[in-house]
């Protein structure tokens, strides 16, 4: 086992990529004005935490920011505002902070206030636990995170993890490489790196871990890396395919695709243990399972019926009900948090678009305008959606919200496909 990870599925965490480039679209008509102010006592050309704090808020397309040249005044404390400087630049919201560096150390403490500017009220005062410098980043994301929640009733997704797959070269050159960044594509961290190909990462309900799907000698294995410790385990290699990870909502367990027996069908597998039952059994090909959120049923692609569409059965196994019949195809589900809803990739025409579909009506809505996007995965906050697109011929990561309003492209150089969203810190 050693062998295999030091050679075939190396873990370079120093290695550097480019940072993820994002170019957003669509928002800007209905998006709040807000003002973030320089914090005090910020060094802002090594980390500058209102800029950090202001690119989130516009990058959700929720929000646009008062250019820093624009401000009539740059105070830190409320008592210091004079609200009639912000209205008079018709900003609704103003962000203001002191940094403080503690005394016999480099941690800095950061004190932040959100501002009512019509009302003249305060909607948060808040002091962020000190930090080294090289944490400043986190610290300016779980900042954004606390006034888009404030402010819209949404959960902050800024302070997440997105993993992805990127590929570089050509023929016998060509090399794959799972990857970690922060949420707003910076901070990339190369988990492993192959000859053979990576794929379909997928992360556990703590954040912890990551499963993906990994060759040896062009045969699959299903993986799980320790984030942590950088530890990796074989789950399971058995003969034929071993693919599509999905974790069950409490951790321990992982729905899988196996087609050792007979054809592909889903099977369940415990992760400590490795004992593995079968959930489907059919002629048809059974594959890309998700867990619902609840843990009691899996929603899977099968070609049972002709082509491929979304079934659901129960966690024990029994008859599967189809759920999709929108489209000529639909496949690759992920569920939304609350559960209520399905993202996944529909097939018309000959064009792969990402779509959402509301599992109570059986309202499918197109979503994405791609003629191949693929790999769809939620945001923890249900509101958002990632995936994988083609775009003059190279394959790159963007996002839409679930009501198709705002979307974004993540640009990086090569290939860039299977991302996956992290859940939430715990």
């Amino acid at each position: 086992m050693k062998r295999l990870i030091l050679v075939l599925l190396l873990v370079v965490p120093g290695l550097a990529r480019a940072d993820l480039e994002f170019t957003v679209t669509g928002g800007n008509t209905r998006a709040k004005p807000i003002a973030i102010v320089p914090f005090a006592g910020n060094d802002p050309s090594q980390t500058d935490v209102a800029g950090i704090i202001e690119a989130d808020l516009n990058r959700s397309g929720l929000f646009q920011s008062l250019p820093r040249g624009d401000m009539l005044e740059r105070p830190n404390e409320p008592g210091q505002v004079d609200f009639r400087n912000w209205r008079a630049v018709n900003m609704e919201s103003l962000v203001i902070g002191r940094m403080n560096r503690e005394p016999g150390s480099d941690r800095m403490s950061t004190r932040f206030f959100l501002l009512d500017v019509y009302r003249g009220e305060q909607l948060i005062a808040y002091d962020m636990p000190p930090v080294a410098p090289d944490q400043l980043r986190y610290v300016a994301h779980q900042i954004a995170d606390l006034i888009f929640e404030r402010l819209t009733g949404i959960p902050g997704i800024f302070n997440t993890k997105i993993a992805y797959v990127a590929s570089s070269g050509f023929g016998p050159s060509r090399t794959y490489q799972l990857l970690i960044s922060d949420a707003d594509g910076f901070n990339p961290r190369t988990i492993a790196s192959s000859r053979e190909t990576l794929m379909s990462p997928a992360w556990s309900p703590d954040r912890k871990k990551l499963a993906y799907v990994a060759y040896e000698r062009g045969r699959s294995g299903i993986y799980v890396h320790d984030i942590a410790t950088g530890v990796v385990k074989r789950v399971i290699s058995e003969k034929g395919i071993n693919g599509s990870p999905a974790w069950s909502p409490d951790g321990t367990q992982l729905a899988i695709t196996l087609s050792y027996e007979t054809n592909p069908d889903i099977y369940i597998i415990d992760v400590a243990s490795g004992r593995k039952r079968r959930i489907t059994d059919h002629y048809g090909i059974d594959t890309e399972p998700a867990f619902a959120p609840d843990g009691q049923s899996i929603v899977f692609t099968s070609d049972r019926g002709g082509q491929p569409q979304l079934y659901r059965t129960s966690v024990g196994g029994g008859d599967a009900q189809r759920i999709t019949f929108q489209g000529k195809q639909n496949l690759r589900a992920s569920f939304a948090p609350d559960g209520k809803s399905l993202a996944l990739v529909n097939v018309e025409n000959s064009s792969y678009r990402i779509a959402l579909l509301d599992l109570a009506s059986g309202n499918l809505r197109i979503l994405s305008d791609g003629n191949m996007d693929e790999s769809p995965s939620f945001a923890p906050n249900g509101a958002v959606i990632i995936y994988a697109t083609q775009k003059s011929g190279a394959a790159e990561l963007a996002t839409v919200t679930t009501d198709g309003r705002v979307k974004q492209r993540l640009r990086q150089p090569g290939d860039v496909r299977e991302p996956a969203w992290s859940p939430l810190s715990r």
